[in-house]
């Protein structure tokens, strides 16, 4: 047996500091109005839930930011780049807050601290709770239609056009695997942050009608109205509630379609460059230098985050140091995900002055100190995969593919196996697929699901896709099955190496130990939800103006023309 460690690079370090603990073993606390008070006063937080996804979607905080314990040491260095940025957890009583705040503690977060009385706390004092997921943005996708009455079309309206074979083409603004799983017959794929920078190339007729469709609302509205904002002279439309309202008018979606903004050669980028350019200033974005960046990453009191706003392909072939990768219109889309820390500022980079700006425009207008640097292919020094800072893996007992086959094989002539196999994966991998009868479990009911679901076994293995992830869970029950008298390892190399090594997998047979709580699937997603999940979703949008009224914290302004 061996020993591994991950690499772990590193990444190094107002709202006055929580009062240090009297006890050792006890945790700051912050009130629900401390939380709001910062959030009003726009000074830097991190107020964080620590559940996993399906239970953050149930309800909580507008800008609270989901920061799952499962993954806490994986994630939060990437997420939460400043180690003395204030930070807030909660959770709604489930017992994962604390030995998170713990965890990002151990992590050299020196500013954690817990929410007095948790959820319940801030429902108690009468605040506002938002179900689903990337709830800013959405909100502010409602917002931006309700001020700038962008243009729509019903699913009967663009079916029309279709069979009719007007002069029209249809723009599916999600990412690709999105457009692949079901798109309007005929779309092409064309993520949004691409739209304005492509749009001329795809539509060349100013008399094409460009119709703009996500799978709900968001995206369809923010990329319909960059494009009228960026002064494409075509008549601009999005489909009115995506395919959601195109499945709801009883019309077929198209499955597995592969027409792509990448099959049409890039043309003259002037006009689009100057359309992006324009909006930006509009929406009071800042052009920096290099000067002005690194005086900012040199400021240890404030969050600088780094995003490179261009394809994965083109940020792997090349990028500046220290900027991690988020397609334009997923940035826009997904804020909570990426840039965690409210007040924080972010800085975003291209290589054709397009689509930096358009990105930065909508962040602004959501309330964002944003700044967008020139483009300049010389600094794109930086090469490969966006890979996200994590510490190092505690030491653990290792098995190798080999070993673990062999002690598999010896188990079936034995009535009660000695080794049992626990994938701590997100549980859509351990689906797609995992080593047979192998079990799932959140990470958090773990030590639970070994008490009282999974058969008992003098040896634990613990797997994952490639095995980094089981080596810091391990930790969590290296001490309790020490105390039973039972073996604790991990699988080199995960499920991955497993695979690698010829061994079989499988998607059938998933043995859960609990059900699944770590992902929460939007009613907007795949191909078989219920028409009536459909609705609500596309009703729960509509209510988000009241809502964001309601909060009050949103800081949301819309630039005019």
């Amino acid at each position: 047996m061996s020993v591994l460690n991950t690499d772990s690079p590193t990444t190094t370090p107002e709202l006055p500091r929580p009062a240090a603990p009297r006890h050792p073993v006890a945790l700051p606390t912050r009130t629900v109005a401390d939380v709001r008070a910062a959030l009003l006063a726009r000074v830097e937080i991190a107020l964080l839930d620590v559940r996993g996804e399906a239970a953050y979607a149930t309800g909580h905080p507008f800008w609270a930011a989901n920061l799952a314990a499962s993954r806490l040491e994986l994630d939060a260095w990437g997420r939460l780049p400043r180690r003395d940025v204030p930070i807030v957890v909660y959770d709604d009583g489930e017992g994962v807050a604390a030995p998170s705040a713990r965890k990002l503690q151990a992590l050299g977060y020196t500013d954690v601290a817990l929410l007095s009385g948790g959820l319940d706390a801030w429902c108690e004092a009468g605040l506002e709770l938002f179900r689903d997921v990337n709830v800013p943005s959405k909100a502010f996708g409602e917002l931006v239609e309700a001020r700038r009455h962008t243009p729509s079309l019903s699913a009967d309206e663009v079916r029309a056009l279709i069979v009719r074979r007007a002069d029209v083409v249809v723009l599916d603004v999600r990412r690709f695997d999105e457009y692949r799983t079901m798109s309007l017959p005929g779309a092409i794929s064309v993520p949004g942050g691409e739209l304005v920078r492509r749009a001329r190339d795809l539509a060349p007729n100013p008399a094409t009608t460009i119709v703009v469709h996500c799978a709900g609302r968001t995206r369809s509205l923010i990329g319909a109205q960059s494009l009228i904002d960026a002064g494409i002279p075509n008549p601009v439309f999005a489909l009115r509630n995506g395919t959601i309202g195109w499945t709801l008018a009883g019309l077929a979606l198209a499955h597995g379609q592969g027409r792509s903004h990448e099959d049409t050669p890039v043309g003259d980028l002037s006009a689009a460059r100057e359309g992006a350019g324009a909006l930006a200033a509009r929406s009071r974005v800042r052009r920096i230098n290099d000067a002005t960046l690194n005086e900012w990453l040199a400021d240890t009191r404030r969050t600088t985050y780094r995003f490179d706003v261009r394809g994965a392909s083109e940020y792997a072939r090349g990028h500046r140091p220290g900027f991690r990768h988020a397609p334009g219109g997923q940035l826009v889309q997904e804020t909570d995900h990426h840039a965690p820390v409210r007040g924080a500022r972010l800085v975003l980079s291209d290589d054709d002055g397009i689509r930096a700006p358009l990105a930065a425009a909508w962040l602004a207008q959501m309330g964002w100190e944003v700044a967008v640097l020139p483009p300049d292919e010389a600094a794109h020094t930086a090469t490969g995969p966006d890979v996200a800072p994590q510490p190092d893996s505690p030491p653990v007992a290792t098995v190798t593919p080999a070993q673990l086959a062999e002690w598999r094989a010896a188990d079936a002539d034995r009535e009660r196996p000695e080794t049992v196999v626990i994938d701590v994966a997100p549980s859509i991998t351990y689906l797609v697929r995992h080593i047979p009868g192998a079990w799932w479990s959140p990470r958090a009911r773990l030590s639970e699901a070994l008490r009282t679901v999974i058969p008992p076994s003098r040896r634990v293995v613990l797997t994952g896709n490639l095995g980094v992830l089981p080596r810091f869970v391990a930790a969590d029950l290296a001490a309790e099955l020490a105390t039973e008298g039972r073996e604790l390892l991990v699988l080199e190399g995960g499920t991955t190496a497993w695979f690698d090594a010829g061994h079989p997998i499988e998607s059938a047979n998933p043995r859960l130990a609990f059900p699944r709580d770590d992902r929460y699937r939007r009613p907007y997603e795949g191909i078989d939800h219920p028409h009536a999940a459909m609705q609500a979703y596309i009703d729960w949008e509509f209510s988000l103006l009241a809502q964001l009224d309601r909060d009050g914290t949103h800081f949301f302004r819309v630039a005019e023309e």
